[in-house]
């Protein structure tokens, strides 16, 4: 009898740890998929919030040019707070940047320059990006065209046609995934102009301009910083020489919204739109997507 009970004893305590593991592990389970629908919902309201300021930068774009209230289109950080999470705003016009559809070949090494890449090599990716928006099967002296993608291991080659997105220049031989993250905020497919607006252009889109050098381009930012803040408009940067361009009158911005959660969830919306005078449609988007937090 005493040996049975010895054994109805130990199978009871091995009942009640096997329940106290499942028991465990419930509870676990069930603070995961608790912290991830918290994590979910974190998210959610990031999204909204970066959404909900993108709709604010539309708003403050559409006032008239003379509200000396409305947002400067330099990409200026506009900081808010909104229902529960911090938001940093930019607004920059694409004329302050470099349309690579349309940039001169002078103005595409100086861009990749900019970004650290030796002379040799700015001037092979500037002849790359040629051959890669123009039509014709003949390449330039050091371009690629469809055999020396195939060469390099590319199941593709130049579409010998304009680029439709700025991303499409990562696919560009030569041109890594480092070299782009630096590249796409001074670059754009939507103006077609073939210089670079320098009254709304960034400190990094003006160095990159031949010739200009950090100095000419703190000297201009800090004239246009003090005749913005006099509510007057400032010049062409005289230091850009034939690369700087008047807006051709497409009202074409990109924005970028970050929100950011008491509990540290970020999420950043990016989009680049086309303003009009259409009451019904006074935003048309060209783009929109995920944008990486700084």
């Amino acid at each position: 009898m005493k040996s049975q009970r010895g054994v109805a004893l130990i199978l009871v305590l091995w009942v009640i740890t096997l329940l106290s593991v499942i028991a465990g592990n419930f509870a676990f389970s069930m603070r995961t998929e608790s912290q991830m629908a918290r994590n979910l919902l974190s998210t959610a309201q990031a999204q909204a919030q970066a959404d909900a300021g993108l709709q604010r930068a539309w708003y403050e774009l559409l006032k008239p040019p003379t509200e000396l209230q409305r947002w400067t289109v330099d990409g200026s950080v506009h900081e808010l707070v909104g229902e529960g999470a911090a938001l940093r705003i930019s607004i920059q016009d694409e004329s302050g940047k470099i349309d690579i559809n349309t940039a001169s070949e002078a103005l595409l090494r100086g861009l990749f320059r900019s970004v650290g890449v030796s002379e040799e090599d700015a001037a092979a990716l500037a002849d790359c990006v040629q051959d890669w928006r123009e039509g014709g099967s003949l390449k330039r002296l050091h371009g690629a065209k469809v055999d020396d993608y195939r060469k390099a291991g590319r199941n593709y080659g130049p579409p010998n046609a304009p680029f439709t997105t700025v991303d499409e220049l990562l696919r560009v031989l030569g041109v890594t995934p480092q070299m782009f993250r630096l590249l796409e905020p001074m670059v754009t497919v939507h103006t077609r102009q073939a210089g670079v607006n320098t009254a709304v252009a960034q400190r990094a889109t003006l160095l990159a301009i031949p010739g200009v050098t950090p100095a000419l381009a703190d000297e201009y930012l800090n004239l246009r910083q003090s005749l913005a803040a006099a509510g007057q408009k400032a010049p062409v940067f005289a230091g850009a020489g034939i690369f700087a361009s008047q807006p051709a009158g497409l009202a074409v911005y990109s924005v970028r919204s970050e929100a950011k959660m008491a509990d540290g969830t970020v999420f950043v919306r990016q989009a680049v739109a086309r303003l009009s005078q259409d009451p019904k449609h006074p935003v048309t988007l060209l783009a929109w997507g995920e944008g990486d937090s700084e």
